[in-house]
C-alpha cells in the first residue's frame, strides 16, 4: 500500500482533528518535551548513545507515550504528532537539511508509527494503516520496539519511585503560551509521582524568538518556547481550512 504524502497528510489531518485545537496543541507540546526530556536523560545518566543523539530522543518520546497513557490517549497523541511531523515534512520538500542533526521529517514520523505500532500490532493495526506505514518496514516494527523497551525501558524503569519525588521542577512560567504551560506544569506533577532524578531537572516556558525546544547541558534545564503553541496552532487552522 503506498500513498503519496499529501494523501496521508489529508488522512491523517482528518483523524487528529477529531481533537479541539488545544488538545492538539497539547498533544504535540508533549511530544516535543518528552524528546527533550530524552535528551535531558541521556546527560543526566550519561546514557551511552550508538547512533545519533536526535534518533534516541524521537525513541524516548515514542515509548512515554506508549508507557505513560492508556490506549486511546496514547493513540491520539501519536496521531496529532504524526501531523505535525508530516506539515513539516510538506513544508521541507525539496529542501531538507541533510546535514542537519534531525532526520527528515518524514522519516521521523514513519520511524514513531513503527515503534508505537510495534508495541501492540493488533491494537494499533487501523492506526498503522491510516498512516500507510509500507508492509515492508510494518514487518520489523514489533522488533524495532523490543530494541527500544530494551534501551529506553530498562532507563525508564530504575528511575521509578515509590514516593513522590521533586526532582522535576518548573522554572520560567510565560502565561502567554497557557496551552503549553498548563500542560508541563501537570506533566512535571505527574513525572515527579512516577520517576526521580539524582538533581533537579528545572523546565522552562518562555519566549525564545522562534518555534523550538531545547535541552541545554550547561544549565541543565529543558526549554518550551512559547512561539511553538502559535506554530501548532497555524498547523492546526491551515489542515482544517
Amino acid at each position: 500500500m503506498k500513498y503519496a504524502l499529501p494523501f496521508v497528510l489529508t488522512l491523517l489531518g482528518t483523524t487528529a482533528h477529531a481533537q479541539d485545537a488545544e488538545e492538539y496543541i497539547r498533544d504535540n507540546v508533549l511530544s516535543i518535551f518528552y524528546h527533550e526530556l530524552g535528551h535531558a536523560l541521556i546527560d543526566f545518566l550519561d546514557l551511552p548513545i550508538f547512533g545519533q543523539e536526535e534518533d534516541a530522543a524521537d525513541v524516548a518520546s515514542v515509548m512515554l507515550i506508549h508507557m505513560l497513557y492508556e490506549e486511546e490517549a496514547a493513540q491520539n497523541m501519536i496521531l496529532a504528532t504524526g501531523d505535525a511531523f508530516l506539515a513539516e515534512a510538506q513544508n521541507e520538500a525539496g529542501n531538507v537539511a541533510f546535514w542537519g542533526t534531525h532526520g527528515a521529517s518524514e522519516q521521523r514520523f514513519y520511524n514513531m508509527i513503527c515503534i508505537f505500532y510495534g508495541g501492540d500490532i493488533e491494537a494499533r493495526a487501523e492506526l498503522a494503516e491510516l498512516a500507510a506505514l509500507p508492509e515492508d518496514r510494518a514487518a520489523w516494527c514489533e522488533t524495532e520496539f523490543e530494541q527500544a523497551t530494551g534501551s529506553w525501558g530498562m532507563v525508564l524503569e530504575a528511575m521509578a519511585v515509590e514516593e513522590p519525588s521533586e526532582t522535576f521542577v518548573l522554572g520560567e512560567q510565560d502565561e502567554t503560551a497557557s496551552v503549553t504551560l498548563n500542560a508541563i506544569r501537570e506533566e512535571l506533577t505527574a513525572l515527579n509521582n512516577d520517576f526521580g532524578l539524582s538533581e533537579p531537572l528545572v523546565v522552562n516556558v518562555e519566549s525564545c524568538g522562534e518555534a523550538n525546544a531545547f535541552y541545554d547541558p550547561e544549565t541543565k534545564q529543558i526549554t518550551m518556547c512559547t512561539e511553538f503553541e502559535d506554530y501548532l496552532r497555524e498547523i492546526y487552522e491551515s489542515d482544517e481550512g
